[in-house]
């Protein structure tokens, strides 16, 4: 019979409660620069290092959308000039969803304008 020794070797790396190593966001850069040199594809790749794919890919993806603004709701406050914001009056709605009311079609036009600027 043939016997195997083994060696555990701790990093000290952070796990998480399922005992899984987490990786930094400079070792998350790391490999990914590993990655987009090594001319592999991302689940060959994944597989090579030992990560999981839908990890790999989840940091790429997130990679990718750095940067780039997201879906979170903004809001401004703007003031017409004239009359008050009343119950009845005028309600555009921007192909952006964005909802403007008014009592009058120039002020909110110039509204929209001014929002779009």
């Amino acid at each position: 019979m043939m016997t195997i020794t083994t060696e555990l070797v701790e990093t000290g790396a952070k796990r998480d409660g399922r005992g899984r190593r987490i990786a930094t966001q400079e070792e998350r850069e790391a490999l990914i620069a590993q990655y987009r040199e090594s001319g592999l594809t991302q689940k060959a790749f994944a597989e090579r290092e030992g990560i999981k794919f839908s990890t790999f890919t989840s940091w790429v993806q997130g990679r990718r959308h750095a940067g780039k603004p997201g879906r979170r709701v903004r809001f401004a406050q703007a003031c017409l000039p004239g009359q008050a914001l009343t119950a009845t009056g005028l309600v555009v709605q921007l192909p952006n969803g964005m909802i403007v009311r008014g009592t009058s079609a120039s002020e909110v036009a110039e509204l929209v304008h001014a929002l779009q600027g």
